[in-house]
C-alpha cells in the first residue's frame, strides 16, 4: 500500500482548549478559553514555534497574530460526545463517539458502592466527597496515617479516586484496591475512571507522588488504536495514553510522569525503528496547572514546550507526520478547577504536509483518526478524514 505518511506521532496537549463550545454554558463553562483568556492574563503569549506552525491563525490570541505564511495545516476540533472528560476525549479522537456522558458524582458515592469497597479492601475510608487532590490529603493525610484508612474522592469528572500514604499503604497494595474498586464501578455505577493516588509526607505536609495509576474503563467499541494494532502497525502510546484505553489496541506503553519525560521519549521512539502511530499526552498542562489555577505555571509549560518543539521536529522522518491538539479545555483564568468544555486547535506539520492549509472548524475530534486512518488504510466508524485537504499534490492515499 502507498501511504502519505509512514509514521504520525499524535501530541496531546492535555487540556489545552481554545474556546468555549456551543454548549458550554450547559457545563457551567460560558466564558472559558483556555488560550484566550490565557494570553490576557499574561500580556500576550511568546511562542514562536507553535504561532509559525499556525496557532495565531486559528483564532485571535493576545500576542500572537496570523502568520503569513503558516508551516503547518491548521483548525480547530468540536467534541461531538457529551461531557468534558479525558477519555471521552481521546476516545472521540479515535473513532468512538459516546452518546451519553459517563456519570458523576457531585455529592459523593452511595452506600452501595462505598459498603462494597471497604468490604472488598478489608478496612474503612475516609473523605468520599468531591475535592482537589492536593487538598485533600492535606486535609485527611493525618487521619489518614493515624488509621490506615484510604481516601476516597471524587470530582466534576468521572472519577473515583483512591489517596494513600505510600509508607501506610504500599503502591502495589493500592493499585489492587483500585482493581476491586474497577470491578465494583461498572453496570449503573461505571464511572470512566478509577485512579491510584499515591502521595509522601508527614504532619499535614503531603506531597503526591508520580506513581499515579488509572483503571479505565474499555472503549465501547473499536478504536483507531485496535484497528492498527490488529493490521500490523505499531501502536505506541507516552504517558497516560495507555491508561485511559485500558492498555488495548496497545503495542508497546512507556511510562513518561511528566511533560519533559514525555517529550524526551517521544524524541528517543522518533529515533527508533517503528512503523504506524506515537501517541503521546503531556499531562501537566491539566493536572499540575489548569487544576490548580496556576497562570504562570501553565504559561510557562508551553513556552517549555514550545521551546522544545523544533527538536521534536527535527527527530521526525521525511515521511512522518505531527499532529498537535487537545483533547478539552482545562482553563487556569476561570474561578473553576475543573476541565471545560471547549473546542480544540489543531496543528499538522510534516515535509509531506502542506502548509498554510486551514481545515477550518471540524464537527468531531473523530476527524482526526478519520485522518489518521485512511492514511494507514484503515476506516474508522466516525468522523471525517480530511488527509486530502492536508497533503501534496500527487501523493498517495
Amino acid at each position: 500500500m502507498n501511504f502519505v505518511f509512514k509514521r504520525v506521532l499524535l501530541l496531546i496537549l492535555d487540556g489545552v482548549g481554545i474556546g468555549a463550545l456551543p454548549d458550554a454554558g450547559i457545563y457551567g463553562d460560558t466564558g472559558s478559553n483556555t488560550l484566550g483568556n490565557l494570553a490576557r492574563a499574561v500580556g500576550g503569549l511568546d511562542l514562536a514555534n507553535l504561532a509559525d506552525l499556525g496557532l495565531g491563525n486559528i483564532a485571535p490570541l493576545a500576542g500572537m497574530p496570523p502568520a503569513a505564511e503558516p508551516a503547518g495545516a491548521y483548525g480547530v476540533m468540536r467534541e461531538t460526545s457529551p461531557g468534558k472528560d479525558s477519555i471521552s476525549g481521546h476516545w472521540e479522537m479515535t473513532g468512538v463517539e459516546l452518546g451519553h456522558p459517563f456519570r458523576t458524582y457531585p455529592d459523593g458515592f452511595p452506600p452501595e458502592v462505598m459498603e462494597a469497597f471497604e468490604k472488598a479492601v478489608g478496612r474503612g475510608t475516609l473523605g468520599n466527597y468531591a475535592a482537589s487532590g492536593t487538598v485533600i490529603i492535606q486535609d485527611l493525610g493525618d487521619e489518614h496515617v493515624r488509621t490506615g484508612k484510604p481516601i476516597v474522592y471524587t470530582s466534576a469528572d468521572s472519577v473515583f479516586q483512591v489517596a494513600a500514604h505510600e509508607d501506610i499503604i504500599p503502591v502495589d497494595d493500592l493499585y489492587e484496591m483500585c482493581r476491586k474498586a474497577r470491578k465494583i464501578l461498572r453496570g449503573k455505577h461505571a464511572v470512566a475512571r478509577v485512579i491510584a493516588r499515591p502521595f509522601v509526607g508527614s504532619g499535614g505536609d503531603y506531597t503526591r507522588t508520580t506513581r499515579r495509576k488509572d483503571f479505565s474503563l474499555e472503549p465501547v467499541d473499536k478504536t483507531l488504536l485496535d484497528l492498527m494494532s490488529g493490521a500490523g502497525y505499531d501502536v505506541i502510546t507516552v504517558g497516560k495514553v495507555c491508561y485511559l484505553f485500558a492498555s488495548r489496541g496497545v503495542t508497546e506503553s512507556v511510562k513518561a510522569p511528566t511533560n519533559k519525560d514525555v517529550t524526551d521519549s517521544v524524541i528517543e521512539l522518533l529515533g527508533r525503528e517503528n512503523r504506524g502511530l506515537i501517541f503521546a499526552n503531556l499531562v501537566d498542562f491539566d493536572m499540575l496547572w489548569g487544576h490548580r489555577n496556576d497562570v504562570e505555571g501553565f504559561y510557562g509549560g508551553l513556552r517549555e514546550f514550545d521551546r522544545r518543539l523544533p527538536e521534536i521536529m527535527a527527530a521526525l522522518g521525511d515521511d512522518d507526520a505531527l499532529f498537535i491538539t487537545a483533547d478539552h479545555g482545562n482553563d487556569p483564568t476561570t474561578p473553576s478547577t475543573d476541565h471545560s468544555r471547549e473546542q480544540v486547535p489543531v496543528l499538522a506539520w510534516g515535509k509531506r504536509v502542506r502548509p498554510g492549509v486551514s481545515i477550518g472548524v471540524r464537527d468531531s475530534f473523530a476527524d482526526l483518526g478519520a485522518t489518521i486512518g485512511e492514511n494507514f488504510g484503515i476506516t474508522l466508524k466516525a468522523g471525517k478524514s480530511f488527509l486530502s485537504e492536508i497533503k501534496l499534490e500527487g501523493d498517495a492515499a
